[in-house]
């Protein structure tokens, strides 16, 4: 009897393991999914990045001071 619990307790946490990973994951993905999709008019989240001479400019450095316009060139300096 004991031996059919211990497989059976068994039996329940994997289950609820292959339930509870796939449901995170999904989560995740559609969290993240909301926030790489924005619309036009949206802000635009916080980023930092290299300017060509190698410091870091952050969005927010320029917030309230200067109009930003962020171009996205797809496919630039690639031979695809």
């Amino acid at each position: 009897m004991k031996r059919v619990r211990k497989i059976l307790m068994i039996f329940a946490i994997v289950l609820v393991v292959l339930i509870a990973i796939p449901a995170v994951l999904f989560w995740n993905a559609q969290r993240s999914y909301a926030a790489a999709h924005l619309k036009a008019g949206d802000r635009a989240p916080e980023f930092a990045l290299p300017d060509q001479n190698g410091r870091t400019v952050r969005l927010a450095d320029y917030l309230g001071k200067k109009n930003v316009v962020l171009a996205f060139y797809i496919k630039a300096n690639t031979p695809g």
